[in-house]
């Protein structure tokens, strides 16, 4: 990335972000696509613990989605470490670090109806804060239909959305709790939510705040449809509890209401240690 493409995002990119909770950025990783590709592939040879097919009987196309294995699949270490992913990241949420909190691999396979619901990250995560980002990296071309589509502004509701499963939109938590507000008739009600979308070849990146209602159609295509997700978070985020197991969960963590992430689990990637 060039030094004049880094000034425009902390510039223009920059306030559309926090004031919108979203912007796209073009051409930002076309360098490291073939990386992620082979790492993508990896992922599928090589399932992590946290594999999940949420495509329920036969027929239906494969959606299939892995998350925190970037430190036993090297293509993806290179790109979080080596990258410019962790200075963007910082300068988007106007924070003087990034910390890496996971990676998340998503793939529709051709012909696939199935849909990823409208959904915010925030809720499903055991953190805090205004200073927040996740990158979603299209790894095909995508059109308007396939393309993640997210409801500007949204960030900044008063209630975060309750969580469901993408396998069959049952309650993530299996309760209700006064905290969550319904989901919004977003599809029902196209005028009255600014959704954003757009058309975006491999190496562009939509940069989106953790509490961004955000979700994306089926692939009917007979193309594949491979993204690579990161989340980061910055100098104000702290551990949460959540009413119930969360997702990534990191049994074992060991950390209490009001601390930072550990940093031996989420490295700080920027600034760079010396």
């Amino acid at each position: 990335m060039s030094q004049q493409a880094f000034e425009t995002i902390t510039s223009e990119a920059r306030d559309c972000y926090l004031r919108d909770g979203v912007v796209c950025l073009r051409g930002l990783f076309s360098d490291w696509v073939e990386t992620l590709r082979a790492g993508v592939q990896r992922n599928r040879e090589s399932p992590g613990p946290y594999f999940a097919e949420n495509v329920r009987g036969a027929g239906g196309g494969s959606f299939w989605d892995d998350y925190c294995n970037w430190t036993r699949i090297p293509e993806f270490r290179r790109f979080l470490l080596e990258s410019d992913a962790a200075r963007v990241a910082a300068s988007v949420m106007d924070s003087r670090s990034a910390q890496l909190f996971h990676d998340h691999v998503l793939v529709k396979e051709p012909g696939t109806a199935k849909a990823t619901p409208w959904h915010q990250d925030a809720p499903y995560y055991f953190i805090e804060g205004t200073q927040t980002v996740s990158f979603w990296l299209p790894l095909d071309p995508v059109g308007e239909a396939q393309t993640l589509r997210l409801v500007a502004g949204s960030h900044a509701w008063p209630k975060l959305v309750r969580p469901v499963r993408w396998l069959d939109d049952s309650d993530f938590y299996g309760r209700d709790e006064d905290p969550y507000m319904d989901l919004p008739p977003i599809d029902e009600m196209p005028g009255d939510y600014p959704v954003r979308a757009w058309s975006m070849e491999p190496g562009d990146a939509v940069l989106f705040h953790f509490r961004t209602l955000h979700g994306a159609a089926g692939n009917e295509l007979p193309a594949r449809r491979r993204a690579f997700s990161v989340r980061w978070v910055g100098d104000d985020a702290r551990y949460v509890e959540r009413p119930g197991r969360t997702s990534p969960p990191f049994p074992g963590h060991g950390m209490t209401v009001g601390q930072r992430l550990r940093s031996d689990w989420f490295p700080v990637v920027w600034p760079p240690a010396a």
